[in-house]
């Protein structure tokens, strides 16, 4: 049999078997621990607020007051950590890493973000409001069910004085008073359980909903998505560069020397059927050797590995059976994952001109300015080209998307065809 068991304490509380597991206690100390840390944080902060009030006519309290401001930080890190009792998910934080090591990097950027602004109120609220709320919850929460259920006890133990006065207000005088109140300390008991399990859920959901970063919880998903696929593509293309390694100094080299050894051994044969068959085996291997390159060059071109984008994109041209004219200069480098792109829409795009435009001439112009790269591929063409309609266009579209970049198409019917992508990126700086 399957069991599941509750990952959070809203889901706990809806559960029959509430009463009977560690959810209440659980939510007892957490409310403990927020109404002990919004106590002494108050008792802490109070005197330093008013010494620094005091002393800022003096401009002497204003540094101690700015350091006050960063009190919201230690607290919301200890809610964080308190939360792990009553919620299953972890609630992040919205801090920036400092852009430079130091305490000056540090407090530049702290005093520059929303989320400690954020915390601060956060901790404002525990220390003027909250802490009382926990504590009184826990502190009646407790007595109340335990003093109900001890009269018994406490009438037996006190009995000489002929009556018990439970939680001041109750007079036993009587055994079957005293079992009335310890079966109504059993009430209380549920009663109670479930009233600090519903304060400490709604506790938790003001917590996360105060210090949650700001955007939210989905663009946080959206952002953490965005970076798994960018990283995704960056494992990808370093998949792709270690495949074109492999075959390049492995199988091709191979292949170059067994297409030696049968050149030679073409030439030692006397003519006749062996030698017939020597060369045909000769010239196969020079036409496998052929496709291996043009593989090798679809996987990851070697040129784009070593010269750059320019160069690259330029052999494309000079290739392509349709001419083409570059006025493409882009003297940078750029990190792996933006020139593949860029390259094999080049590479996608030029095919497509070649197959379907019906274009005697094209063009490739763009270049780098201002933080974008930029690339046009036009053609003299028939034009009509539909993203839609199965030339690849949407996989460009999709393969641009992944580094930030976006593709436009105008194709009129009868041309001229333009395709235009724009790739926001940062040459390497050892390049540029």
């Amino acid at each position: 049999m399957i069991r599941v068991y509750a990952q959070n304490l809203r889901q706990a509380l809806v559960r029959p078997r509430f009463l009977g597991s560690w959810w209440p206690p659980r939510a007892a100390v957490y409310l403990l621990a927020n109404g002990v840390t919004g106590l002494l944080a108050l008792l802490a902060v109070l005197p330093l607020f008013v010494v620094g009030v005091l002393l800022s006519v003096l401009v002497v309290g204003i540094p101690l007051l700015a350091g006050l401001a960063l009190i919201g930080v230690p607290a919301a890190g200890l809610e964080r950590w308190f939360l792990r009792l009553i919620d299953g998910r972890p609630l992040r934080h919205g801090h920036r890493v400092p852009p430079r090591p130091g305490l000056t990097s540090w407090l530049r950027t702290r005093y520059t973000e929303p989320s400690t602004w954020q915390e601060l109120g956060f901790a404002a609220l525990l220390m003027l409001v909250l802490w009382p709320v926990d504590l009184f919850a826990v502190t009646l929460g407790v007595t109340v069910p335990v003093a109900l259920l001890a009269t018994p006890v406490l009438f037996g133990t006190l009995g000489d004085a002929e009556q018990v006065n439970v939680l001041k207000a109750y007079v036993v005088t009587s055994w079957p008073q005293a079992f009335t109140a310890s079966a109504a300390g059993l009430v209380a008991l549920v009663v109670c359980a479930y009233g600090i399990g519903l304060l400490a859920a709604a506790r938790g959901a003001l917590s996360r909903a105060i210090l949650s970063p700001p955007g939210g919880w989905l663009d946080q998903q959206v952002v953490e998505l965005a970076r798994s696929r960018v990283r995704l593509v960056d494992a990808f293309e370093a998949e792709r560069g270690r495949i074109e390694r492999d075959l390049h100094d492995g199988a091709q080299q191979r292949l170059v020397a067994l297409t030696m050894m049968l050149g030679l051994a073409r030439l030692d044969t006397p003519a006749g059927p062996l030698a017939d068959q020597l060369s045909r085996a000769h010239d196969e291997a020079g036409l496998a050797l052929v496709q291996l390159r043009e593989l090798i060059r679809g996987i990851h071109p070697p040129l784009l590995t070593d010269f750059g984008l320019e160069a690259a994109v330029t052999d494309l041209a000079t290739r392509s059976a349709v001419r083409i004219d570059v006025g493409f200069a882009v003297t940078q480098r750029f990190p792996r994952s933006v020139e593949s792109a860029a390259f094999f829409v080049v590479s996608e795009a030029l095919a497509n001109l070649a197959k379907h435009a019906g274009a005697d001439r094209g063009e490739i112009t763009g270049g780098y300015s201002g933080g974008n790269l930029t690339i046009e591929v036009s053609d003299n063409g028939r034009g009509g080209a539909d993203i839609g309609a199965g030339t690849g266009l949407i996989g460009l579209a999709d393969r641009v998307s992944v580094v930030g970049g976006r593709l436009s198409l105008s194709s009129p019917v009868g041309g001229p065809t333009r395709l235009v992508v724009e790739i926001p990126c940062q040459a390497l700086p050892d390049c540029e």
